[in-house]
């Protein structure tokens, strides 16, 4: 269960989990309905099919949340839809006016939607009580806040906010590029978004390339380009894109953490997975320790 992008919500450390399992129950993932577009609700982190809701390590909760969505296109709606009016048009010789139209379509998707498909879904999650953050496997805002609205119905209450920094983001990652001390286990990588300060201005993107000392970056630079997004490796365990939106892309973690799993034998694929999320949820609460302080993120208080 390796993530591949990280948006990262903030909660206090003081938050306390009554009643976690009852309320995870109750908003489990139940079969799409059909008349319903979607459904969401948790899942077992270790497969549909498997039994428990959560899974916890060192104080992280490893949570899961399922969706199943039907697939009725537009285009066939509104395919269908014009056949139906150029028929009426035909019989009756006008053209149906909007009511009509917004009645025949309503009626489409009604005979259409039992039988559309059925698309499962899934977005993984580790809730760490120690550093009061939420990790989710998305680089998207809106999937975070839909999977952080999942967890407060479970809870009933569970005051998490997206990260917020004390200091400006991309004078950050500027500063590192244009030579700055990186915090301590940070090194830089190999890929830079530089962007025009004013609205609409030029973007320039470097992917593969030494960053550092780099005579064309510097002249960006100097010209008042600012870093919106910056490659970084935390020692040789992880690597990443950091945004000046906060979220962690790319995320790969690396030889140096990935060994410890493939030198280890385990009995069976739930061995396997919770060794996974083990290492991953290590390997997050470290890069968080670096990351917190660098940008000034701002806690959450109770």
């Amino acid at each position: 269960m390796f993530f591949r992008n990280v948006t990262l919500f903030r909660f206090p450390t003081t938050l306390q989990l009554e009643a976690f399992d009852a309320g995870l129950a109750e908003c489990a993932l139940r079969p799409v309905g059909p008349m319903e577009l979607s459904t969401r609700g948790f899942i077992s982190p270790f497969g549909r099919d498997t039994e428990g809701l959560k899974h916890m390590l060192d104080e992280a909760y490893w949570l899961a949340v399922g969706g199943e969505d039907r697939l009725l296109p537009g285009a066939v709606v509104n395919d269908l839809l014009q056949k139906k009016l150029d028929e009426i048009e035909q019989k009756e010789g006008r053209r149906p006016g909007g009511r009509t139209r917004k009645r025949l379509k309503d009626e489409l998707v009604t005979e259409l939607l039992p039988r559309a498909f059925v698309r499962p879904t899934r977005t993984d999650a580790i809730l760490d009580m120690k550093q009061g953050i939420v990790a989710i496997d998305t680089s998207s805002k809106k999937s975070g806040e839909s999977v952080v609205s999942e967890i407060r119905k479970a809870l009933g209450s569970f005051p998490a906010l997206p990260l917020n920094a004390e200091v400006a983001p991309r004078s950050v990652l500027t500063g590192w590029l244009a030579g700055e001390a990186l915090p301590d286990g940070l090194s830089m990588g190999d890929e830079c978004e530089l962007r025009d300060a004013l609205d609409q201005g030029a973007v320039v993107k470097c992917q593969r390339m030494e960053l550092e000392k780099n005579a064309e970056i510097d002249k960006h630079l100097q010209s008042g380009k600012q870093v919106t997004r910056l490659a970084l490796n935390l020692d040789d365990h992880v690597s990443f894109v950091l945004g000046e939106d906060l979220v962690i892309r790319k995320f790969k973690l690396l030889d140096g953490a990935v060994d410890s799993l493939e030198n280890t034998e385990r009995e069976d694929l739930r061995a396997e997975l919770e060794a996974r999320f083990a290492l991953m949820s290590h390997e997050l609460r470290r890069l968080f320790s670096v990351l917190e302080p660098a940008l000034k993120l701002s806690k959450v208080e109770a």
